[in-house]
């Protein structure tokens, strides 16, 4: 098992089955020089990074409805090489968005601060997963969505609505696994709470946040994977039924 999934399709995601193996990721392991030859140049343009713990994945396949894959941990530096570089096979990523979906069913996303490595960028608050997402080897995407959130935008989605499954996008730059979290409050009274977090914040990580209130309605910075998921949201006419 390599990387095996349609891309560019968004695709209904009963199971995540994604695995944290204890070995060293190949790609890690084989170019350790260039590694920290490109950080060094990473952290002259940004002092801001640090070289924490992310996973980078090393197998992702898509089965009666799962998603079913291998992942290491890595420094931060490792990931920051291959994003630089994402057709090296063997590598990949993936992360976690959990769709925010206000009473009013406009999306609420976030604009990421001046000093983060998507400075300016817009989409769902969001991080890479961390060994600390896994239990027992195995991810948990919703505790990785849960903790994002709060981390950067100060809401607690714990208790929140959600929807009934994942959904999956794959495409070049990495495979997004999204969720919807449906707020009663509106778009305007949830952006609310997030400026009042962000402005006590001494080194916020995000800018401010976003509101999307149809799929024309299409902010600057969008990251590009975000298009087709916004265009979903507003074209299931059946979410409010089934709770998608």
């Amino acid at each position: 098992m390599t990387f095996d999934l349609p891309r560019n399709v968004i695709l209904p995601v009963d199971a995540v089955d994604v695995r944290l193996d204890p070995g060293p990721h190949p790609f890690e392991r084989d170019n350790a020089q260039a590694i920290a030859e490109n950080w060094g140049r990473e952290i002259a343009a940004n002092p801001a990074l640090f070289d924490g713990t992310v996973v980078l994945l090393s197998a992702l396949s898509y089965r009666d409805n799962s998603l079913v894959g291998r992942c290491h941990a890595v420094r931060y530096s490792t990931f920051m090489l291959w994003r630089g570089n994402r057709q090296v096979a063997g590598a990949e990523h993936a992360y976690a968005h959990a769709m925010l979906v206000a009473g009013d069913n406009a999306l609420v996303a976030i604009r990421m601060a001046s000093h983060t490595v998507n400075a300016g960028r817009v989409y769902f608050a969001a991080g890479s997963f961390e060994p600390t997402d896994f239990r027992d080897g195995l991810v948990d995407v919703d505790f990785n969505m849960i903790r994002e959130v709060r981390e950067e935008t100060g809401l607690d989605l714990a208790g929140v609505t959600r929807g009934k499954r994942y959904y999956a996008l794959s495409t070049a730059s990495g495979t997004v696994i999204f969720r919807r979290y449906r707020e009663t409050a509106s778009a305007d009274e949830i952006a609310r709470r997030i400026s009042a977090f962000v402005a006590a914040e001494a080194e916020p990580e995000i800018e401010a946040p976003v509101i999307i209130r149809n799929a024309d309605d299409l902010p600057d910075g969008l990251m590009p994977h975000m298009k087709p998921l916004i265009e979903w949201h507003f074209a299931d006419k059946g979410y409010f039924a089934d709770r998608g």
